[in-house]
């Protein structure tokens, strides 16, 4: 539980330097867009890298119903970008689109499971730690982390054989409120059936949002009207209903015990879907009884915040309590 003081510590710094972790005005990292090759297609992603050298990369992995970009916030990047927040930290970066949402192929939709996300995923470690990538030395210490379902897709990795330094699991926990769940789930849609272009040429098992249900389902009050039209129009993307459906199981059952690597849980303290997220406190204790002494479990609850804690304008606090983990993992 010490490191709920640590948490609360991080937030009262914020509070007096509401820009959290420090930014420069200039992107802190150098980017590169690619595709990796995985069994069955290809995966987009976007590797960047901080200016001075290291050997430790976050590799990251967006929910359903978003892209990539979620890490990257295109609006007011200074303040919303996950991303730059790390990469000025001195830690690589590599985010990665699911399959059928930004830059991946969209192989048909009944074949896409989180098992299949995960496998993909856990090969692409290997890889970063076997050859390196797009020029890059092979990476010592890999860290995983997921959003949501991306969350999901982590647990499922790292109890599947990933190699990993560190899991961090962010809008994630064993303990959801059915009334929310089912509410949000009923703004799902197929794809197809939206106004945005961008997503014609899925098949029918694609699913997306409702136009104008996001910043209910996942934002809180008072968050920037800006940033949700920029949310609306460039992050929202697909995701599968099978992909759903299957991972559900990484947040059901004991089987997170097996997880052998450091994990860090951080959610909004209004995030619809979590039942036990008041507080840090709240938040471990329902958690603990899911992870084994090899997790050194440390949880994190952002005030203020919903399940999409990249939006919030606290986000900094956020950042900062990632950033610590990152260090902790020396």
């Amino acid at each position: 539980m010490g490191f709920a003081r640590t948490a609360a510590a991080i937030v009262a710094a914020i509070l007096l330097a509401p820009t959290g972790v420090a930014h420069a005005a200039e992107d802190p990292g150098s980017c590169r867009d690619l595709r990796i090759g995985v069994s069955g297609g290809e995966l987009g992603a976007r590797l960047c890298l901080p200016e001075q050298a290291t050997d430790t990369l976050l590799v990251l992995i967006p929910g359903a119903a978003i892209n990539a970009r979620y890490w990257d916030w295109p609006y007011e990047p200074e303040t919303y970008s996950f991303r730059r927040a790390v990469n000025a930290a001195g830690f690589a970066v590599l985010s990665i689109d699911r399959f059928g949402a930004g830059n991946s192929s969209r192989p048909p939709s009944g074949t896409v499971t989180s098992a299949r996300e995960a496998d993909a995923v856990t090969g692409i470690i290997a890889g970063l730690r076997r050859d390196g990538i797009a020029g890059h030395a092979p990476f010592a210490k890999i860290v995983l982390g997921g959003v949501s379902l991306g969350a999901g897709i982590g647990v499922l990795a790292a109890i599947g054989g990933a190699r990993l330094d560190g899991l961090l699991l962010t809008a994630y926990s064993h303990s959801v409120t059915p009334s929310n769940t089912m509410a949000v789930a009923e703004t799902f849609r197929p794809a197809v059936t939206d106004p945005d272009r961008r997503f014609a040429g899925h098949d029918p098992g694609y699913l997306t949002t409702e136009p104008g249900t996001r910043a209910g389902s996942f934002a809180v009050p008072g968050t920037d009207t800006a940033l949700l039209a920029v949310d609306e129009s460039q992050v929202k993307d697909t995701f599968s209903l099978t992909e759903m459906i299957t991972g559900l199981a990484a947040t059901t059952g004991p089987s997170t015990r097996q997880i052998a690597a450091p994990v860090l849980i951080v959610n909004g303290a209004q995030d619809k879907l979590c039942s036990v997220c008041a507080t840090s406190e709240s938040l471990y204790a329902a958690e603990a009884p899911y992870f084994g002494p090899a997790a050194r479990l440390r949880t994190f609850v952002l005030p203020d915040a919903g399940h999409a804690l990249v939006i919030a304008r606290n986000t900094g606090a956020h950042q900062a309590a990632v950033v610590d983990w990152l260090r902790s993992l020396g």
